[in-house]
């Protein structure tokens, strides 16, 4: 399947005859352009990142088998 959207760029989308798993194919340039029409690069969302990845490096983080288990915690 071929898509022409608003973006007047094409993309390819597969899908698999096994699962619900479907496969969108296009170049990083329009994967870029994308993400920004999606509000990635949106100042809130930046700010995230930023937080995210310096929580991450002192140690504010952990592994979980599941999500259940930050139900336990609480």
């Amino acid at each position: 399947m071929w898509y022409n959207g608003g973006m007047n760029q094409t993309m390819t989308i597969k899908t698999t005859s096994v699962g619900k798993k479907i496969f969108v194919e296009l170049d990083a340039n329009r994967l870029e352009r994308l993400a920004s029409h999606l509000g990635f690069y949106g100042p809130d969302f930046l700010k995230s990142v930023a937080r995210a990845e310096r929580d991450y490096k002192t140690g504010k983080v952990r592994e979980v088998a599941s999500l259940r288990e930050l139900r336990k915690r609480k």
